[in-house]
Order: structure tokens, then sequence, then C-alpha cells
């Protein structure tokens, strides 16, 4: 047996030694732009977040929602409360990153898309986000709460609220590219490619202008030069995301991959002189043929 145990020594010592993997070696990434990568620590310079070593599994934390009172009314005041659980304890997640200069952030929708609100739920030492608000009309809306657990891994998790009494009839969504006027700006938007391709990246080129007589002073909001966020008509696909290039100049450029074809109706928010505006736009998306 001695000529086995020295084949098998000859065997080991013949395999070469992989190398362990140093700090240097690891790719650091934004969890927000995971296309954002830098062989050492830092900061994103697309949205200012700390780059991280590696980024954890995904896994979906549901959020629960209760309201008071428990049935909306449109035009009266809500209470919502938000309890983030952990997707494999349901225990309270408490621990939370800072995320655009919160710890939360909540996009409220109506099902006509004509009423769209972007809010930040307050902390509680309970680990829950408390938010008040008045809802205006009666029917659907679709509740998007971003967030990112400590541990975990960035979260959009989208869940649909419904307000008392009847609600109008939804009018179909039209396209609508044309120059928007906000608070103090007015915002024009164009694509490359012209028409936008669902599954393909969309360059979405928006140009800011003032309309108060001031200079355009464009502001960083909530940590970065412009939010976006984009659905689709039936409210099931939500997109929010940041400027791919911007320098607080008039000229930001958004990428975008629309997943589906149909029309999207796209928000976005820019603080110009202190003042926070929102321009929609409605975007048409074809598939390629």
């Amino acid at each position: 047996m001695r000529w086995l145990a020295g084949l098998i020594l000859a065997i080991v010592l013949a395999v070469p030694l992989l190398p362990q993997q140093s700090e240097d070696d690891v790719d650091f990434i934004c969890p927000m732009d995971k296309d954002v990568r830098t062989k050492g620590p830092g900061k994103c310079p697309r949205c200012g977040m700390k780059l991280v070593a590696g980024i954890a599994d995904s896994a979906e934390y549901p959020v629960r929602l209760k309201l008071s009172p428990r049935v909306a009314q449109p035009g009266k005041p809500v209470g919502m409360t938000f309890t983030v659980e952990h997707p494999k304890t349901a225990a309270t997640v408490k621990n939370f990153e800072v995320v655009h200069e919160k710890l939360f952030h909540l996009f409220l929708i109506s099902e006509d898309l004509s009423f769209f609100a972007h809010e930040h739920p307050e902390p509680q030492s309970s680990g829950e986000f408390t938010f008040r608000t008045a809802l205006p009309k009666p029917g659907a809306y679709r509740i998007a709460t971003d967030f990112y657990p400590a541990g975990g891994t960035p979260q959009m998790v989208v869940s649909t609220l419904f307000v008392a009494g009847k609600a109008g009839v939804k009018a179909p969504l039209k396209a609508d590219v044309h120059p928007q006027q906000a608070a103090n700006i007015r915002v024009s938007m164009t694509s490359e490619p012209p028409q936008p391709l669902a599954g393909f990246k969309t360059l979405l080129f928006f140009t800011l202008e003032s309309t108060t007589g001031a200079p355009l002073k464009l502001e960083q909001y909530l940590g970065a030069w412009g939010h976006m966020l984009a659905g689709s008509e039936d409210l099931i696909d939500l997109v929010h995301t940041h400027p791919f290039i911007a320098d607080g100049g008039p000229k930001v450029q958004f990428n975008m991959i629309f997943p589906r074809e149909g029309i999207y109706r796209v928000w976005v928010q820019f603080q110009n002189n202190g003042v926070v505006n929102t321009s929609a736009f409605n975007v048409p998306v074809q598939q390629l043929r």
C-alpha cells in the first residue's frame, strides 16, 4: 500500500494551490447601481451610495401596511404604518442603510396615473415607519416602498391600496413627450433611439430651462441631480433610477430599460433654486419585430 500513499501524495503536490483572494481582488459594487464597480472602496459617482465588497444574495423583504382608519376615504387624512419583515424569520427589521439621505422612500400613484407623490415616512423606535396623508380620489393606488435593510439588498416592494368610493373610468394613456412646465422650470425630453424598444437600453435626455427670469440653479435633491420613476400603464412594472450623466448643468441623462411594450408614465424630479419640480411624460415603447 506504500505505493498507493506515494501516488496520492504525488497527485496532491501536483495540484497547484489557488491564490487566496485579497481585498484588492474584490470588486466594490454600488448596491443601487450594480454596473458601477471599482477595485477599491469609495462612493458611487452616480447616486452617492457607499460601495460594498460584494452584494448579499437577493431576497425580498415583506412590507406590512396598516391604515388608520382602516378604510381610507377620499380627501380625508389617513395614517400609514409600514413594517418591514425579515424574509427568513419574519422579525421586524430595525436597521436600515441611508439611501439618498433617507431610510425609507414612498411613492404613491393613483390608478389613473394623475396623482403622484414621492414621500418619506418617519422612522420609529419600534422599527416601523409612519406617514400621514390624504389621497384625493376613490379607487386603487399603487404603493412602492424603497429601502435598504442592513445586511440585505436594496428593495422596492409594491402593493395596492384602495380608497373608498366609486372610481371614475380610466382613460387610455396617450403618448406625450412634449415639453412640460413644472414649478419653476421647463423640462424637455428626447430619447435615443427615438423609438424606445422593450428590453433594450434607452437613453433619455432632459433639458432644463428656468421660467422665472432667474438663472437656472440646479441643486442635488436627496443626494442626486435628479430622480426618475417609470411605471407601465397598468402599474405592474415600476423602475426607480437616477441620472447616468449629470453635472449640475441644464442637460441630464438617464438610462432606462423598459421591460415590455406599452406606454410608460415617466416622472422626473429636479430641484432648481430650492424648489422641487416634478414633470411627467408618457413614453411609447415598442417591441422589436
